[in-house]
């Protein structure tokens, strides 16, 4: 079941991101051959005006095929290649808006029946904490930085905590409504119930935050902005080597996520004599709503192939057409963006067999 539950996720939201191109075509007047639901064998068409709509056999995704995009070149005015520049980049970044808009409205359903939201508030201190962070912080201190990182929902606050290599850490926090830095806060070695310690600082943050209509909005916003910056911050994680090829997922990684957080929350509502399909159900609209701002971002990357690879290339051609007063030659994008397709294919493929030989504990 959560096989099938990851392919629809899947195939909606390539879906839903290819509906944006398509519709800021229509709306720029660039002519669309084909829109397609699905991909491989063709199951059913319907040929409107100009555009041809089709419903294919593998719910994975679908695309829009605009006149002109494939050969970068078409004598038709409403060729996509022939548009102004502006309305390229429009059509563009309409795939990633549509992304994330996604998980914004998924992110504000779950939201719209809370009735509070817990702040980064402190409420009080554990008995482990030292006398010496106690002279830090406060009671009703609002923390805004964590290691030099913003905290923008409570849980961030544990996060950044967790990242930490020493044992102490610089903040900031609002008290009396000003921001006070608060460098070298000490934290406290607590042991845990396996016999190892952890460093904490040893707070209680139990302070919620009144679930009216705006704050649900400013809610919603702040858990897409960190979804945002969780992506960024795996990117920087990869870039610098911190995590490798074992640690990055791919289709079969994510079907086994999404086997985790349905069973994980259909747990917890069993715990909390709640409905388990509701609890898995929330689970898993979670976790789609994380793919879904992920895929925006990672749709903005400067990688051939990807629509922040076309931008990127939109603004090579535009410097080298001011400066020699010529186009690029179309077909060396082509080239580019080929083997930008090779590489991320291989990538694919090399997580992908990661994935699996992980599920044999290899």
């Amino acid at each position: 079941m959560y096989i099938l539950i990851a392919i629809l996720m899947f195939g909606i939201l390539i879906a839903l991101h290819e509906f944006g191109h398509f519709a800021a075509a229509k709306l720029c007047g660039v002519k669309v051959n084909e829109f397609a639901i699905g991909m491989g064998p063709l199951l059913f068409h319907r040929q409107g005006k100009e555009t041809e709509y089709s419903l294919r056999l593998f719910p994975i995704g679908g695309f829009c095929a605009m006149e002109g995009e494939e050969e970068g070149r078409s004598a038709d005015p409403r060729a996509f290649p022939n548009r102004p520049w502006w309305q390229r980049l429009i059509i563009l970044l309409a795939g990633v808006a549509m992304n994330f808009l996604t998980g914004l409205i998924i992110i504000l359903f779950l939201l719209a029946p809370a009735q509070g939201f817990l702040t980064p508030v402190i409420s009080g201190f554990s008995e482990d904490i030292s006398v010496q962070a106690q002279s830090h912080l406060q009671a009703g201190d609002k923390i805004t930085k964590v290691d030099g990182h913003a905290v923008y929902l409570q849980p961030d606050v544990s996060f950044f905590l967790s990242r930490l290599s020493g044992d102490q850490v610089d903040m900031e926090v609002e008290r009396n409504g000003k921001r006070l830095a608060l460098p070298a806060v000490p934290l406290t070695a607590v042991p845990q119930s396996d016999g190892s310690q952890r460093l904490m600082l040893g707070i209680y943050m139990r302070e919620y935050e009144e679930a009216t209509p705006l704050a649900k909005l400013k809610y919603t916003w702040l858990e897409a902005a960190d979804n945002v910056r969780m992506v960024w911050y795996s990117l920087s994680e990869l870039v610098r080597g911190a995590v490798g090829l074992r640690d990055m997922s791919g289709p079969v990684g994510i079907i086994n996520m999404v086997g985790q957080v349905g069973e994980a929350g259909a747990q917890a509502a069993e715990e909390a004599g709640t409905s388990a399909f509701l609890g898995a159900l929330e689970g898993i609209l979670s976790f789609t709503s994380f793919i879904s701002i992920n895929l925006a971002v990672m749709n903005l990357l400067p990688i051939p192939a990807l629509d922040g690879g076309q931008i990127f290339f939109m603004g090579v051609n535009g410097i080298y057409t001011a400066l020699t007063k010529r186009k690029l030659d179309p077909k060396y994008l082509g080239w580019v963006t080929a083997a930008g397709f090779a590489c991320l294919m291989g990538l694919m493929l090399a997580v992908t067999i990661s994935d699996i030989l992980k599920q044999f504990g290899v």
